[in-house]
């Protein structure tokens, strides 16, 4: 099976991502967010991986690229906390920077920082997540992800060294981070370009866990979610009208702030005022 393949190969109505391909370098991943939707689709999820013959595969795939975008990572995040060891997200950047390619990475680590020389070497854009601006709720949400405070100076880092950068408050979960007003103007500052957002989506691992960290919260969403909400693809969806609420109020903030927004398999497209990743950041 090929590293390198098409995004959203089944062309889901909800996807509004312009096309382009996906690479994951490890599979699983160790930031352990209750949230995550990718463990309830990849055996042992927690137990951190990197791709067999990884670098060997990376290298022949590498040749047959022609300018698409390649986003790292869509599964599993690049830069998980063995990747500061291990270097192999650095090394297939390396090959791929090599490559006629774009770059577009995804993380929530401030990793990414360490590898801006190679970034600088091919068109890229970096898109952080940061789902809050505070450190004790997002030891919560991701135990072992880097602390809301590292993202936001790498962020700024990123910028600074003329790496554009987006960020997705991703996902956004009523009564636990629904308020970001602080933490939009935090990423401003910081100097991103673009905001994407989503709502939580439930599935039967992600709310297990959500249930055993927030039980009032759990309480609280469990009609929204189960009663009131839509099934969509096998996720279970707040209620339309609310999702709507919620993206708009972020939407607003964006252009409060002046930067560009957003959503993501929301139905919701019309909200966008740019492509939904940020990818348009990418230069070339």
């Amino acid at each position: 099976m090929a590293l390198i393949r098409e995004f959203d190969p089944w062309r889901s109505g909800l996807c509004t991502c312009p096309r382009k391909l996906t690479f994951n370098p490890y599979t699983g991943c160790d930031h352990a967010c209750i949230y995550c939707y990718a463990s309830s689709y990849i055996p042992r999820f927690a137990d951190c991986r990197p791709k067999k013959n990884l670098l060997d595969r990376l290298k022949r795939e590498a040749t047959k690229l022609n300018g698409q975008i390649v986003s790292i990572s869509n599964s599993s995040d690049p830069y998980p906390r063995i990747e500061r060891e291990a270097g192999l997200t650095r090394k297939c950047l390396q090959i791929l920077s090599e490559a006629n390619c774009r770059i577009q990475i995804i993380t929530k680590s401030n990793l990414a920082t360490r590898d801006i020389d190679v970034l600088q070497n091919a068109p890229s854009m970096v898109s952080v997540t940061v789902t809050t601006e505070s450190s004790s709720l997002a030891k919560l949400l991701e135990p072992n992800a880097p602390p809301p405070a590292e993202r936001l100076k790498a962020i700024k880092t990123l910028t600074a060294n003329s790496i554009p950068t987006a960020a997705r408050i991703d996902p956004i979960i009523p009564t636990v981070n629904d308020n970001p007003e602080r933490l939009v103007a935090l990423l401003a500052e910081a100097g991103v370009r673009q905001l994407t957002c989503s709502t939580y989506k439930v599935k039967p691992d992600n709310w297990h866990r959500l249930t055993m960290v927030f039980p009032e919260a759990a309480r609280a969403l469990h009609p929204l979610y189960f009663d009131k909400g839509e099934k969509i693809g096998g996720y279970r969806y707040l209620p339309r009208e609310l999702r709507l609420a919620l993206l708009d109020d972020v939407r607003l903030l964006a252009a409060k702030y002046g930067v560009e927004f957003g959503t993501c398999r929301e139905g919701l497209s019309h909200l966008n005022t740019a492509a939904c990743d940020g990818s348009w950041l990418i230069r070339g």
